[in-house]
């Protein structure tokens, strides 16, 4: 079970001035102080350890990290890493599951030319037909970058603030994809499955969140593995 004190100590429970507060925000709020909400606590370690274990059991299908807000981005992006799973640690570009289809060419283009430059068949452009192409590389990788491993769509989708992410949200239920999601109470926790309410701008908050759900996909991973490799009596 996730440590209540431990949630304290991430600032988790701050919420934000009561005007702001989302209706639907209203059963996990414990208190108000000073005209700020604050998160019961408790609820909110019973809701990530309910999203923690739901993304163990994603069997090793891969989860993708949605997390674009500045102060957040780098945190989303190392846990991403971390667990080995797809990312997207900056705008979100409409049609990314919607149209997973032509971002996946795009995908693809990025590779193809990173491949090229790498092996040196690129030698044979002009030096500025190769700058052209630097710069696409580099605008790829801005955009794609943290996708060039998720080849199909994912089973479930992290994000980082709800209604900031509103976007990936919406494409992921319009998909029929599981979001859980770290949201603060100007959120509306109807539109998510797995919602975790908490502080979701605390850098501490945030990285508590993406360590533990980063931490529940290796170990579902880990235990998905090991059943594979065990022969049949």
């Amino acid at each position: 079970m996730t440590n209540v004190q431990a949630l304290f100590d991430a600032g988790a429970h701050y919420a934000l001035p009561r005007a702001r507060r989302h209706p639907t925000a209203s059963p996990f709020i414990y208190a108000t102080k000073d005209r700020t909400d604050i998160f019961d606590l408790e609820e909110t370690s019973g809701r990530l350890d309910a999203a923690s274990t739901f993304v163990e059991g994603l069997a090793g299908r891969h989860i993708l990290f949605v997390g674009g807000k500045h102060e957040v981005a780098e945190i989303v992006k190392a846990a991403a890493l971390r667990a080995g799973v797809p990312y997207v640690a900056g705008r979100w570009i409409g049609g990314t599951l919607t149209n997973f289809k032509n971002v996946r060419k795009r995908i693809d283009r990025l590779q193809k030319l990173t491949d090229e430059r790498e092996s040196g068949a690129l030698e044979k452009y002009t030096k500025r037909e190769r700058l052209l192409i630097d710069r696409e590389i580099d605008e790829l990788l801005a955009r794609f970058g943290g996708l060039q491993t998720m080849t199909e769509l994912p089973a479930a989708l992290l994000a980082i603030d709800s209604r900031h992410e509103a976007t990936a949200v919406r494409e992921a239920r319009q998909l029929g994809i599981p979001v859980i999601a770290l949201s603060s109470s100007d959120c509306d926790f109807s539109l998510v499955k797995y919602p975790i309410p908490a502080n979701d701008t605390s850098v501490k908050s945030v990285r508590l969140v993406c360590d533990k759900i980063a931490e529940a996909f290796m170990e579902g991973k880990k235990v998905s593995g090991s059943k594979t490799q065990t022969p049949n009596k």
